[in-house]
């Protein structure tokens, strides 16, 4: 599973690139704040909505500390998509949020 630092991904946020970011925290979680632009989809329901996710592009996994992206990671991983977890969650960012 390919990883990366929070850092690193605000880094390619500021240098203006446009990542798919998805972020697998509950609702809850997300509406307390998130990285501008990311599209939610809980971790529970990663398995249903997998079909509105495009294989020729990469996402960047998020959650609050690593694991459940992680655990996303991986389940995507398996079908194919190119994934990259986001090492650290949200706990670790330090970029904006909305």
């Amino acid at each position: 599973m390919k990883q990366m630092t929070a850092k690193e991904v605000e880094t390619l946020l500021n240098e203006g690139k446009k990542l798919n970011i998805i972020d697998v925290r509950e609702v809850d979680e997300v509406a307390a704040g998130k990285i501008p632009g990311v599209v939610n989809i809980p971790l529970g329901l990663v398995e249903f909505r997998m079909h509105e996710l495009d294989k020729s592009k990469e996402y960047i996994m998020v959650c609050r500390s690593g694991g459940r992206s992680g655990r996303a990671s991986q389940f995507l991983e398996s079908y194919g998509f190119n994934v990259t977890n986001m090492m650290g969650g949200m706990l670790a960012w330090e970029g904006k949020v909305e």
